[in-house]
């Protein structure tokens, strides 16, 4: 207790006394043994009120030892399986636990890491994905504000991720590695990437890019070949050194024929190469036969024209001819879409051929169009202009249903110029951008699309919109949202069928670290999302005639079945929604890849770098008596003492109220009794 605490209790003691004395002197001189009672109740009520107010507070120190955290992360990967690895991290992360004098020093925390940081202490050694940087990261946040050094048990080859090396300057632990597996170098030649298309078009050519790089000291050659259901596509000899030890390998194939295509890429092993798996590669390209051709149809010049001919050729599957007016039928049916651009009375066979073949429509107008033609030359909108030129700026309807626009953004876009009139539009239509003049909403369509049972259109109220492709770029650095907008216009316009309340997207070729994931959407008989459907995935494999059922789990506005799981194969799957009589089938490829098994030596040099940048040290298996001896020695990990200071009140104000209300009370019954009131 604390020297002021008790001056203030003897201080409250001596003046409730001296106030009953002074009460007793003056009272007490006929009924002395009486009063001698009173003034003890008093005495006791006025002390306890003395307590209540001074409120007298004792502090009591906790003492506790802090110890340090030492974690250890151990690799779970298949790489580790090469070389004795398994057994190695093993024995050494058993040593570690059973150590009595780590076990007194430090609070030791185990981990497994492969594609993500896990807590589990189980190793399978089956993960295909290495993430050092991410596992780094998460136990900074699990172990922020403590003391703590990590022990990482791996090769040091990293596969997927921000490279280790580099994160390790935003690492507030010291990180000790324990390189695991064959640290020996070994000549090795391997196929890194492979870049191509997805897919590609009947009697077209499609290219590939290939990476091949070498490990090794003397000069190496090997030869590249790419075949198809046996049968070589293309032959080349590469020469590569320890100083040029990449090359990049570009060329052309022929797509001959319709269906999905297993291309393999091999390189010849070099002699006495030990991992030959890296050698070849296998990738899927779908041969389709559906390009489309668009006549973008227009009188004038315009940078409009440039702007819309590049985005909807980023989709290969389409083609854009810019044309004038004046084509005669025959050399207009070789097209499937048409875009018109600010038509006039030159128009007028184009129109006729359009309205002949019931064919859909794009129409773009302005500042330049003829309305009076356009208004006579088709029935689906009317316009009365007033041939007042404005700058208009789009309002986003989050509500369009036809497709999928919410990565559009438009609030940043340009105005575009327009003439202002109201617009009567007599076919089924729903806006998908309104328009704004000078910050005033006007509830008039500025891209709206038509649909009926014989065709479908769009309308576009505005020229220069290649303003709005340069600001997808200024936000993006890309022009990737403006031309997947325009894409989706151009789908939806050259796909005729009925629209399907199931939808389904998945890959056709899935490689081996890919996710491996179907998705799919659907809608109820209004075409309103529907989220508490039942869809069930059928899956059959080709290869071995086993079938199996997934349920497809609700997502963010759509349903997806993992297919991770899956060995590799052929499949064949059915998606059906359960009480509708919906389904929807496809085909897809699992290629067998495991980019782990491409990894034979440990990467020992670049975990050393990164233990001196944490100012820790490396370690092999062979010295885990070292390191023991090492962390127990090192003084950055001693024990903390902490201290915890409670201030704890010396009273009950309750009792305390309890007594005073008790000592009033008998005191005035007493004097009640005594006729003393």
């Amino acid at each position: 207790m604390q020297l002021q605490t008790v001056f203030l209790i003897l201080f409250a003691a001596i003046l409730a006394f001296g106030l009953v004395i002074f009460q007793y002197y003056y009272k007490s001189k006929s009924k002395g043994i009486l009063y001698l009672g009173l003034s003890f109740l008093r005495f006791i009520a006025l002390f306890s009120v003395f307590l209540l107010l001074i409120n007298p507070k004792i502090t009591k120190e906790q003492y506790s030892l802090e110890r340090a955290n030492l974690i250890i992360l151990s690799d779970n990967t298949s790489s580790i399986g090469q070389a004795n690895g398994i057994s190695q991290l093993i024995n050494a992360k058993k040593l570690i636990e059973e150590n009595t004098n780590i076990a007194e020093k430090f609070n030791v925390s185990k981990y497994v890491f492969g594609n993500e940081l896990n807590s589990l202490d189980s190793l399978s050694f089956t993960e295909k994905a290495t993430n050092i940087g991410r596992a780094l990261s998460s136990l900074n946040e699990i172990f922020a504000g403590s003391t703590a050094a990590i022990l990482i048990i791996t090769d040091g080859n990293q596969t997927l991720g921000e490279d280790y090396e580099f994160y390790a300057g935003r690492q507030k632990f010291p990180i000790f590695p324990l390189v695991v597996g064959d640290t020996t170098s070994y000549q090795d030649i391997r196929i890194d990437q492979v870049n191509t298309n997805k897919y590609a078009f009947l009697k077209n050519k499609y290219p590939i890019e290939i990476f091949v790089s070498y490990q090794g000291e003397n000069t190496a050659s090997t030869v590249l070949t790419i075949s198809e259901a046996g049968q070589n596509l293309y032959r080349e000899q590469i020469v590569l050194s320890e100083v040029g030890n990449s090359q990049i390998i570009s060329t052309v194939l022929d797509a001959t024929t319709v269906g999905i295509k297993n291309v393999k890429i091999s390189l010849s092993p070099l002699e006495n190469e030990r991992n030959i798996s890296n050698n070849s590669r296998q990738i899927g390209i779908e041969v389709i036969d559906e390009k489309t051709n668009i006549a973008l149809v227009s009188n004038i010049l315009h940078p409009d024209l440039g702007v819309l001919k590049k985005a909807i050729e980023s989709n290969e599957q389409r083609s854009v001819s810019i044309i004038k007016p004046s084509l005669s039928p025959n050399e207009l049916e070789q097209f499937d879409l048409f875009i018109i651009y600010q038509p006039d009375t030159s128009f007028e066979k184009v129109y006729s051929y359009i309205e002949s073949k019931g064919a859909n429509i794009f129409t773009i107008t302005g500042p330049k169009t003829d309305w009076s033609f356009l208004n006579r030359v088709q029935n689906s909108f009317q316009k009365n202009s007033y041939d007042q030129q404005e700058e208009v700026t789009p309002i986003l309807n989050a509500g369009f249903t036809h497709f999928d626009i919410t990565d559009l953004v438009v609030s940043e876009f340009p105005p575009i110029e327009t003439t202002l009139g109201e617009l009567l539009i007599t076919a089924s239509y729903e806006n998908m951008l309104s328009q704004r003049i000078k910050g005033v909403d006007l509830n008039e369509p500025l891209f709206t699309i038509l649909e009926t049972n014989l065709r479908r259109e769009a309308i576009l109220l505005g020229e220069n919109i290649w303003k709005w492709r340069i600001q997808s770029y200024r936000d993006d650095q890309n022009f990737k949202k403006f031309d997947e907008f325009i894409s989706k216009v151009i789908l939806f316009l050259t796909n005729s069928k009925p629209r399907s309340r199931l939808t389904l997207e998945y890959e056709n070729i899935y490689q081996g670290l890919n996710e491996a994931t179907i998705k799919a959407t659907y809608f109820d008989e209004t075409f309103v999302f529907d989220d508490n459907a039942t869809i069930n995935l059928e899956l059959n494999s080709i290869d071995n005639n086993t079938s199996r059922e997934i349920p497809m789990l609700l997502k963010s506005g759509y349903y997806e079945a993992d297919i991770r799981t899956l060995p590799s194969g052929d499949y064949s799957f059915t998606a059906s929604v359960k009480d509708e009589n919906l389904t929807k089938t496809g085909k897809f490829t699992i290629l067998e890849y495991d980019l782990e098994q491409q990894l034979l030596s440990s990467n020992y040099k670049k975990l050393a770098r990164l233990a001196k940048s944490t100012n820790a040290t490396l370690y092999f298996p062979s010295e885990i008596s070292e390191f023991i001896e090492d962390m127990i020695i090192d003084n950055r990990f001693v024990p903390i003492q902490k201290s915890k200071q409670n201030v704890v009140s010396l009273i009950d104000f309750k009792i305390l109220l309890g007594i005073i209300t008790a000592a009033l009370t008998a005191e005035w019954f007493i004097r009640k009794y005594n006729g003393l009131i």
